[in-house]
């Protein structure tokens, strides 16, 4: 689906900002691109989306080069979801809504009414102007125009930016079920839960390069100090204890009436970001 070698760009004589990524990202795979602020995201996304040219390397979507792609039915199958919401604040949510349909063909629409019940769009708004909207429900809005023309290819900043849990929650179904469906989804956030729970994938930015790409899953385990940590009861009082797993393989090596809890102590990936990354989520 895409194919990154060599990926470059600067802005002006003495601003590279990339330093030859290289990357791919397959059919229906939820890929992550997770990096501190200034580490490129952004100006990858833009290159991938046709936004900025002059890039150096080769980059390809669907199999067609991108600096020669840039054609209606190319840009009919992706969507792109930007961090602030990209809507016309004087008008509703129907009419953004119709306003963004009519760039695509119609036999490629999704019905404007059920799309915005699955995203739990509060209905007595849908006729009044974004602007008197809450931040979480442009971030509906903005999400509903995004899958309104079954793209291919998302490409998804800060999805769930602006959202209560309940909301993120139903975000990251939403995101799944799409990719269920077959669609890829290039996920840039600052949310390590967000790209925890959802990627396949994940690639961490540090200054222009890609430091670590893998599975969440790998990332965590490659760093874990492989210990566990119990909590326990023993003689009416609570315990805890931290063992090697290998001691554990011999069955608990202390006393104990009852174990409350057992937990490994790997580190979480936003501890694989910091420690990649060497910044925090900021």
């Amino acid at each position: 689906m895409i194919e990154v070698k060599n990926l470059t760009f600067s802005y002006g004589k003495d601003k590279q900002v990339l330093h030859g990524f290289n990357f791919t990202v397959g059919d229906g795979e939820i890929f992550g691109f997770l990096g501190p602020n200034g580490s490129g995201k952004s100006t990858t996304q833009k290159i991938l989306t046709g936004i900025l040219k002059g890039h150096g390397g080769y980059v390809s979507l669907f199999g067609r080069d991108i600096s020669i792609a840039h054609t209606q039915d190319f840009f009919e199958k992706i969507g792109v979801l930007f961090e602030f919401p990209y809507l016309y604040a004087n008008l509703s949510a129907i009419d953004n809504l119709k306003y963004f349909s009519s760039f695509y063909p119609a036999n490629q629409l999704r019905d404007i009414g059920e799309i915005l019940e699955k995203l739990e769009f509060k209905m007595d708004f849908i006729k009044k102007p974004v602007s008197s909207y809450s931040k979480g429900m442009r971030q509906r809005v903005s999400m509903a125009r995004v899958l309104i023309s079954s793209p291919k290819l998302l490409f998804l900043d800060e999805p769930t930016s602006g959202l209560d849990p309940s909301g993120a929650v139903l975000f990251r179904k939403i995101i799944e079920e799409e990719r269920k469906k077959g669609t890829t989804v290039f996920l840039t956030t600052h949310n390590m839960l967000d790209a925890d729970l959802l990627c396949d994938r994940v690639a961490f930015l540090s200054k222009g390069t890609i430091a670590a790409l893998d599975t969440p899953k790998r990332l965590k385990e490659q760093n874990s100090n492989h210990r566990i940590r119990i909590d326990y009861l023993y003689q009416g009082r609570r315990e805890e204890k931290t063992l090697e797993i290998l001691e554990l393989e011999r069955g608990i090596p202390f006393q104990h009436d009852e174990i409350i809890s057992i937990h490994s102590e790997e580190p979480t990936l936003e501890d694989m970001f910091i420690q990649y990354t060497g910044r925090g989520l900021s």
